[in-house]
């Protein structure tokens, strides 16, 4: 009962009975405290990891000069946009975990809401923009340098940060200023859309069906362009007449839609299948394979299976112990 008054004020004196939400409370993961003390401590693992791993590809494609090309600017990117994407939700439920109260304040939900949702639909846009990349170099090589220029490919990556961050201001404003006046109890580790919503003592259907509507929009356009791109991709593969060369274009490809169907297909089973059947534990893990399992696997996935990367990483850390030593 104690958590069902916290960060509840009175909204008038007339009306004492009715109150409105200051702050919220967010369970995150149930269990004793051994097991909390042991999913922080993974969380926190997997998070310096996170930092480290694309920490060094920004790095690499910083400071070595052959990887100063548009394919490698857009991982390096990526890179940086993963670690901004863990960053939005990780560091507060490392703190929650440990925490008696578990609240977050109700200006700190919406924005760990905006920035969750305008990182991941600027994940989106970058992945398609790397899907456009691909194809260009695989199916047109010859055109690829005069079409892929460092001006396009700059247009490009600033498009996504600006569309991601500029298209879900004024719904979560409107969000924000539903009334909440009853629980504030929130059963998931970050401030979600389904949890808010539940939450609002005023059905908003006008603003949840904008929300979902353009969720979905930029799932699914995103979605069908890089399934576009790897068909036309891969039918150039398979003409390609070499087995090594083959071989080539399906690694540096595959570790895209290993990353693509990681994301794409937790993220659809959350905002655009319906989740009313799906258990509150299970939302929770499928929340965290595209926020922190996506972010942790991205660098291995790309410098493991990368040579110019691994060679990138390697003159990296010769450098580092040359500069310790002397």
């Amino acid at each position: 009962m104690f958590f069902f008054f916290i960060g509840l004020r009175p909204m008038n004196r007339s009306a004492t009975h009715i109150h409105t939400v200051t702050e919220f409370v967010l369970l995150g993961f149930p269990g004793c405290w051994e097991i909390q003390v042991f999913l922080f401590s993974l969380f926190l693992v997997a998070y310096v990891l996170i930092l480290l791993g694309n920490g060094a590809i920004i790095c690499a494609v910083r400071w070595d000069p052959r990887l100063h090309t548009p394919m490698y600017f857009l991982l390096g990117n990526f890179a940086f946009l993963e670690i901004c994407y863990s960053s939005s939700t990780v560091p507060n439920m490392l703190a929650n975990i440990l925490s008696k109260t578990k609240a977050i304040s109700f200006s700190g939900c919406f924005l760990q809401f905006y920035f969750f949702f305008s990182l991941g639909t600027t994940e989106c846009l970058f992945l398609a923009v790397m899907a456009y990349d691909r194809y260009l170099a695989i199916c047109h090589p010859l055109h690829y340098p005069t079409i892929m220029t460092g001006k396009l490919c700059g247009i490009l990556v600033s498009l996504c940060w600006l569309t991601g961050f500029l298209g879900y201001p004024i719904p979560i404003f409107f969000i924000s200023q539903l009334p909440f006046c009853g629980s504030n109890i929130i059963d998931h580790f970050l401030c979600d859309m389904d949890p808010l919503m539940s939450l609002s003592c005023a059905p908003a259907p006008i603003t949840e069906f904008i929300f979902y509507t353009q969720s979905s929009l930029v799932l699914f356009f995103t979605i069908m362009y890089i399934l576009r791109s790897y068909t036309l991709l891969l039918r150039a593969v398979f003409q390609v007449p070499s087995a090594a060369g083959r071989k080539k274009a399906f690694s540096t490809c595959g570790s895209h839609l290993v990353v693509v169907s990681l994301f794409y297909g937790t993220v659809m089973v959350m905002y655009v299948s319906p989740t009313y059947g799906v258990p509150t534990l299970m939302q929770k893990i499928l929340t965290l394979v595209y926020s922190i399992m996506t972010p942790l696997f991205n660098p291995l996935i790309y410098s493991l299976r990368n040579k110019d990367m691994k060679l990138a990483l390697r003159n990296i850390l010769s450098r580092m112990r040359i500069s310790q030593n002397s």
